[in-house]
């Protein structure tokens, strides 16, 4: 009997001690998300070799339309003579970004840094002659922006990675391991070169969907980066080894159940400088598909595509710098501010902040005249316009004494509180949001 106890309480130790560290690792996940899910906005920049041709960035030879040689020959016209990371991270800092996202390697192979490994690099094989990385680095950092290294696990112009083109390959695994294992040496010496000399905050991985977990010996990676900074973060292109969800240019019809997540979208149609797309999304076009990630609990990361010689297109520069100055109005209804109320209780996107008192409504631009609310079983203490601090007057119709139904809050917006591309309201409440989801009547 004494032994059963014995037993019997190990087990029971094990499994509490099981728990708390769950619920530690949970919590140090929780922790250092933390930043990633204040920051709300990242720029992407999709910055390589197949800005010389404007052409799309590695899928033009894997699709084959062009062929990899003369994809290849956009190395002698790769020249980065007019970049400034300085002006880059101003701008991105202008926008109201936390964060960048730099292509350090696309799926081409070539490489943003002086890699030892014997690859293709810009330092070596294009007449830019230098690293790409670390001044843009430096100077988001200067600027208090974290720094991301996009890097592609797959590399189609490597000699011994199985897949070259499209419905084509060099060898299978199962035929050839020992050059999968002389590719995966050189994955994983090129994440250990990115991770020494440039500890990202960030890594956004992508390719994964070529291989298995095991293939690609994604524990392991994930090992690696973090001992090098325990605080990186790590999308969810790592065949399951990831922090946060990526979903690319379609926006979610419905709020997806990731515990953080990023839109990754392109400000015309195309990730890299294509000067043939001129389908430029607007400012108010950003600007509303930003609130609804926001609204929807996520991030937006928004591409923008250097030219070969490093300068920015005017349509991106003006899209952020519109941006920018949205943001610099309507800052606290954006940043560090949780995902709004379920959609049906408002016609449009919302937030809240951290205490989830005061709730924010977004409005596009030229709305006027009265808005609604449903379900709002809170009292409102104030409702005034952001940015320019005007007050707002409600009225509450439905509303019977005896009953747990709230009504509907209705609230008149004069026409002349409208911004430019999309107006904020910030509707102080008498506590934490309370909704209600009944059917009406006495329920």
């Amino acid at each position: 009997m004494k032994k059963q106890l014995r037993s019997l309480f190990i087990l029971s130790f094990l499994f509490a001690n099981a728990q708390a560290q769950q619920k530690i690792s949970a919590d140090s996940i929780r922790s250092k998300m933390q930043w990633f899910a204040d920051a709300k906005l990242g720029i992407f920049i999709h910055y390589g070799i197949y800005a010389v041709n404007g052409i799309d960035e590695s899928w033009s030879f894997y699709n084959k339309k062009i062929s990899w040689q003369d994809y290849m020959k956009q190395l002698n016209g790769f020249t980065a003579k007019k970049y400034d990371p300085t002006a880059w991270a101003a701008l991105i800092k202008q926008s109201g970004a936390q964060y960048a996202v730099l292509t350090t390697k696309h799926h081409d192979g070539v490489a943003l840094w002086d890699t030892k490994e014997k690859h293709y690099d810009v330092v070596d094989n294009t007449p830019a002659k230098r690293d790409l990385v670390q001044p843009l680095f430096d100077a988001l950092r200067k600027q208090n922006i974290k720094c991301g290294a996009y890097f592609s696990l797959i590399d189609w112009s490597y000699p011994d990675y199985p897949g070259f083109t499209k419905d084509s390959s060099r060898y299978t695994l199962k035929d050839q391991p020992e050059r999968w294992n002389k590719f995966k040496t050189f994955l994983f010496n090129q994440l250990k070169e990115v991770s020494t000399r440039y500890n990202p905050d960030l890594y956004w991985f992508d390719g994964d969907w070529e291989h298995s977990t095991e293939e690609w010996q994604s524990q392991q990676i994930r090992s690696l980066l973090l001992a090098r900074n325990p605080n990186t973060i790590i999308n969810g292109r790592l065949q399951g080894y990831g922090d946060y969800d990526t979903p690319e240019q379609n926006f979610p019809v419905t709020r997806p159940h990731y515990n953080w997540w990023e839109l990754c979208m392109t400000i015309n149609n195309n990730w890299g400088y294509q000067p043939k797309d001129t389908n430029w999304k607007t400012p108010y076009e950003v600007i509303t598909i930003f609130t609804d990630a926001v609204s929807n609990g996520g991030n937006l990361l928004l591409d923008i595509g250097p030219k070969e010689d490093g300068t920015i297109p005017q349509q991106e520069v003006h899209v952020l710098q519109e941006l920018g100055k949205w943001n610099a109005k309507h800052h606290e209804a954006i940043f560090g501010t949780l995902g709004g109320i379920p959609q049906g209780h408002f016609y449009g996107p919302t937030t809240l902040s951290k205490d989830s008192s005061t709730l924010y409504l977004f409005l596009p631009g030229k709305t006027s005249g009265q808005i609604a609310i449903k379900g709002l079983a809170n009292k409102i203490q104030t409702i005034e316009v952001v940015g320019n601090g005007t007050k707002l007057q409600h009225k509450i119709v439905g509303k019977i004494s005896w009953s747990p139904v709230p009504g509907i809050v209705y609230i008149t917006v004069p026409a002349n509180v409208q911004d430019e591309y999309e107006t904020v309201l910030k509707v102080k409440l008498d506590g934490p949001v309370k909704l209600y989801s009944g059917r009406g009547g006495l329920q």
